[in-house]
């Protein structure tokens, strides 16, 4: 991501509402984070034997060392994030900081979001498939994105998953999802996995019900946030969804 990227399509936050951020620093994350997820696939393909992998085992530790003699705790926001413009760069889906997110880029489509993706071994269920529990992880995070893109936000008060098929590992997906219902505070939003060659051809069908915070609620919930200064300052609008790209 750089300064230049589109921050979100929802009409009410432009880029120019954004905080800026350290470019010097996101390039940093962006980079550890692509490392870190090559160490990842590497790690669960190899087939190097047991003192290759005692050695690498060590060499990550003193990384690992390294990287923790500074840390925040979980109620601190990170430096480069801003849940207001959508930004999350540690997101378990489309963080470019994390280890374990694809990372996926979901952009709007017409009066959907659409996102392309390829998962390797590192998300594997059966053998060769993805694990069911990452189809939920994805389209929890899509669905949250047709929410942003709509103008609406929430959190998932229900999700349901329909398997119709395995998702395979190693091969294109397109993943989709819109707004079916809008009702105050509350929206009901579907989606779909597919192949990306056989778009109609549904793999996995989800359903989800995002739900608006009371404002009583969000301060229970989110009340003792603080930014990156460890300045009380709880988010306006406290959200797990990552930016949409313009198509």
């Amino acid at each position: 991501m750089t300064t230049d990227d589109p921050v979100t399509t929802n009409d009410a936050v432009t880029a120019n509402e954004a905080a800026p951020f350290d470019a010097e620093l996101m390039a940093a994350v962006s980079e550890l984070g692509g490392a870190m997820r090559g160490l990842v696939d590497a790690s669960v393909s190899t087939t190097v034997g047991a003192q290759e992998l005692l050695a690498v085992a060590e060499t990550v530790r003193a990384a690992t060392a390294r990287l923790a003699v500074s840390r925040r705790p979980a109620s601190q926001l990170p430096a480069l994030d801003d849940p207001i413009a959508f930004r999350r760069v540690y997101s378990p889906v489309t963080g470019v900081g994390s280890a374990i997110a694809p990372p996926l880029v979901i952009r709007r489509h017409g009066d959907e979001v659409v996102a392309e993706v390829r998962l390797g071994l590192a998300y594997e269920g059966p053998p060769s498939y993805l694990h069911g529990g990452m189809s939920a992880l994805l389209m929890d995070q899509l669905l949250g994105a047709a929410a942003i893109a709509a103008g609406l936000w929430g959190m998932t008060a229900h999700l349901e998953l329909d398997y119709r098929g395995p998702v395979p590992l190693d091969t294109p997906l397109l993943l989709r999802a819109r707004v079916t219902e809008n009702a105050g505070r509350k929206s009901v939003i579907g989606g779909t996995i597919a192949l990306a060659e056989a778009p109609e051809r549904v793999l996995v069908e989800a359903r989800g019900v995002f739900v608006t915070p009371r404002p009583d609620q969000a301060e229970a919930y989110f009340g003792s946030i603080t930014d990156a200064s460890g300045q009380h300052r709880p988010p306006g609008r406290p959200t797990d969804a990552t930016a949409v790209q313009r198509d």
